[in-house]
C-alpha cells in the first residue's frame, strides 16, 4: 500500500478562465484597434488575447467567434453615435443650429471613439446577417434624422429646397471621411473641423436674400 506522500496529487478541476475587469468593453476596445489597424481578416484571436494580456479561452468566454466581436463593435458604435447626437440635436429648435450640432456632435463622437468608429465604417458591409438588420435600422434612423433637419430648414425657408438627398450625402461624406485622415491629438479637434465644414456647407445651403437694384 502506498504512503500518502507517494500518492499523486489530485488533479485540479479546471474552472472558467480568469475574469478580466470590464472584460467585454476591454475586448471590444482592443479588437477595434486591431481590426482598424490590421484589418479583420489579418487579425486573430491570439493577437487580441496577447494585446489584452489574457488567454484565448478568456476571449471565447465572452464572444463565441471573431465575427461576433466585430458585429458587437459595429452595433455599439452606431448606438453610441445615436445616443450622442440625437439629444444634442433635439435641444436645438432652429434647423441651422440643429445641423451645426449634428455635425459637431458626430465629429466629437468620432474623435472620442476613434478606433471603433473606423472599424465600424470599414466593417459594416461584412456583418453577419443575424446582426445586419439591427445595424441597418440604427444607420437608417440616423440618416433620417439628418434628412428631417434639412427638410425642416427647407420648410422654414432657411435651406434651399430640392437638395435634401444630395445635401445629406454631402454632410455624412464629409464627416465620415475624416476617419480616413484625422488623427486624435494632432492639430485641430474633430469638432473644430466639423464646425469649419458646417460654415462652408451652410454658406451654400442657406437661401440668399434677393439682390436689390
Amino acid at each position: 500500500m502506498s504512503s500518502p506522500a507517494s500518492r499523486p496529487a489530485p488533479r485540479r478541476r479546471q474552472g472558467r478562465p480568469p475574469v478580466v475587469a470590464d472584460a467585454r468593453e476591454r475586448i471590444l476596445l482592443e479588437a477595434s484597434k486591431l481590426f482598424a489597424q490590421s484589418g479583420y481578416e489579418s487579425s486573430s484571436i491570439g493577437e487580441l488575447a496577447a494585446a489584452i494580456g489574457v488567454s484565448k479561452p478568456a476571449i471565447y468566454h465572452y464572444f463565441a467567434t471573431k465575427q461576433d466581436i466585430y458585429d458587437a463593435i459595429i452595433l455599439q458604435a452606431l448606438q453610441g453615435l445615436t445616443d450622442a447626437v440625437v439629444p444634442a440635436v433635439d435641444a436645438q429648435p432652429a434647423p441651422l443650429d440643429k445641423l451645426r450640432v449634428f455635425m459637431t456632435a458626430h465629429a466629437a463622437y468620432l474623435e472620442h471613439n476613434y478606433w471603433s468608429f473606423v472599424a465600424m465604417l470599414v466593417g459594416f458591409s461584412g456583418m453577419s446577417p443575424s446582426y445586419r438588420d439591427d445595424a441597418s435600422r440604427l444607420r437608417d434612423a440616423y440618416e433620417r434624422l439628418l434628412r428631417q433637419i434639412l427638410e425642416q430648414g427647407a420648410r422654414e425657408g432657411v435651406f434651399r429646397p430640392g437638395q435634401i438627398v444630395t445635401s445629406g450625402r454631402a454632410v455624412l461624406s464629409l464627416l465620415n471621411w475624416m476617419a480616413r485622415w484625422f488623427k486624435p491629438g494632432h492639430g485641430s479637434t474633430a469638432e473644430q473641423i466639423a464646425l469649419d465644414y458646417f460654415e462652408l456647407l451652410s454658406a451654400g445651403l442657406c437661401v440668399r436674400p434677393a439682390a436689390t437694384s
